[in-house]
């Protein structure tokens, strides 16, 4: 196993630890993790990059444990009432459509290559710092006026986009429109 697959594990098991800091009550320590892990990420994919580390389950543990990080984080966030739960169901249930989209496409033998959009990427940024900043202020006793209500809105909102062009993607795949990219022509 190499040191950014390794990196990556430790990631995946920061997660529970996060989570119960979240559900203790214990905000200093969750949002050290969440930074811990934000930070990690950056170092695996520095060091898998550039020292020729990259392997087919780095290539699946990655995306596997930032998902499953911001996921978590963000159901907790919601089940105690730090964020509405209609950006929960709507972040969650954005995430499933596009694994049960891949993985329909790939029953009905015509898979799929989910290749992240822009605006997918600035949907996650948003979660991220979203998230970061929710922890934040638990953490350290302090809010930020409008900062988090604007960010429950862009990431709603950004939400939304994303999920709607991964179905018009994945339609036009289905259909043999163009190519399977979902940026092409855009």
């Amino acid at each position: 196993m190499t040191v950014a697959n390794m990196i990556t594990v430790m990631r995946l098991v920061l997660v529970p630890c996060v989570i119960y800091a979240m559900l203790s009550a214990q905000w200093d320590w969750a949002f050290a993790g969440f930074v811990i892990a934000g930070v990690s990420d950056g170092v695996d994919g520095f060091i898998a990059r550039h020292f020729n580390q990259q392997t087919k389950l780095g290539a699946y543990l990655d995306p596997m444990a930032d998902k499953l990080l911001l996921v978590s984080v963000f159901v907790v966030l919601g089940m105690v009432g730090h964020l509405p739960l209609w950006l929960v169901v709507l972040a969650v249930s954005r995430d499933a459509l596009i694994v049960c989209a891949v993985l329909l496409s790939s029953v009905m033998g015509n898979p799929v290559a989910v290749k992240p959009l822009l605006v997918s990427k600035a949907n996650t940024a948003a979660q991220i710092v979203l998230a970061a900043i929710v922890l934040a202020e638990l953490a350290f006793g302090f809010e930020m006026g409008p900062v988090r209500p604007a960010l429950i809105t862009v990431s709603g909102l950004l939400t939304v986009a994303s999920a709607a062009a991964y179905l018009v993607a994945w339609l036009r795949h289905m259909n043999g429109y163009g190519e399977s990219d979902p940026s092409h022509g855009r």
